[in-house]
């Protein structure tokens, strides 16, 4: 284990997968949404370091400064081999969108090295949409992609952050000018046509039952209304689980009001 300029890095089967590491105490690992990386959490890891807790926040595979995949590969084995490298304890896990797909598959195939689980966005792996805004903006980017129009693709992924029911003039620019600029990170480690080496789980939602965990949703009120489904379901079909709604804000709810967010996270930790 290697650590550069901030960044640490675990030597998987199958490439070097970044991640950052700071603080002491009960582990909270925080894994982003897709196209971006670590950086999407720049304004929870430091009020999670200042309240105690030892914060990582990991580059899923792909993605920000993570390897690319040269053959199948789970997002849960990665998280999990991650998880046992640490030898830190069980952890809570946060997700965000994709990251949410993510510490889900990961809670369901390990769950000994999970204590609680947050979702926003999203719920499992297994996403479902439905929402005419979604499946649009979806159809948009393929076309994009496959137009190799990479600086109309990261312009419109900025987009994303204000939702069906805003504009993106109505969302703060830095928030979009940060989601463009991971999102191009991520792109330019790509090439058009390359394959998707991702193993899905096999239909994770009949087995959200067996979460035994806590688990909290965080909605963004002005998210697709299939974000925000995903979401609930997962709260609404595991044993314990309970979800929280932001105010004015969309798909980002931890960029747009990190404060909110923050404190909504913070509460839900003290309650394990």
């Amino acid at each position: 284990m290697t650590v550069t300029s901030e960044l640490s890095y675990f030597t998987s089967t199958d490439g070097d997968l970044a991640y950052r590491d700071l603080g002491t105490g009960d582990l909270v690992v925080l894994v982003h949404s897709g196209f971006a990386d670590h950086r999407v959490f720049d304004e929870q890891i430091p009020a999670l370091v200042s309240a105690g807790y030892r914060v990582v926040a990991p580059d899923v595979r792909g993605h920000g400064f993570s390897a690319n995949a040269s053959k199948p590969f789970r997002w849960a084995d990665d998280l999990g081999g991650l998880l046992r490298r640490l030898d830190a304890g069980p952890a809570v896990l946060v997700g965000l969108c994709m990251g949410s797909a993510v510490v889900t598959d990961t809670v369901l195939e390990y769950p000994g090295l999970v204590r609680a689980v947050a979702v926003c966005g999203a719920g499992t792996s297994a996403f479902a949409y439905a929402d005419p805004w979604t499946l649009e903006r979806a159809g948009e980017s393929a076309r994009m992609l496959a137009a190799g129009d990479l600086d109309g693709w990261v312009e419109a992924f900025g987009r994303n952050a204000a939702g069906p029911h805003r504009t993106v003039d109505d969302v703060a620019p830095d928030v979009v000018r940060r989601l463009r600029e991971m999102a191009a990170h991520t792109l330019s480690k790509h090439t058009a046509g390359e394959k998707d080496w991702l193993t899905p789980l096999a239909d994770p939602w009949s087995r959200v039952p067996e979460i035994a965990v806590p688990v909290l949703a965080v909605h963004g009120a002005l998210d697709a209304s299939d974000a925000i489904a995903m979401a609930d379901r997962l709260a609404h079909t595991v044993p314990d689980g309970r979800s929280v709604t932001i105010e004015d804000v969309g798909h980002y709810p931890n960029m747009e009001k990190p404060e909110q967010f923050n404190e909504i996270l913070l509460d839900f930790l003290r309650t394990l």
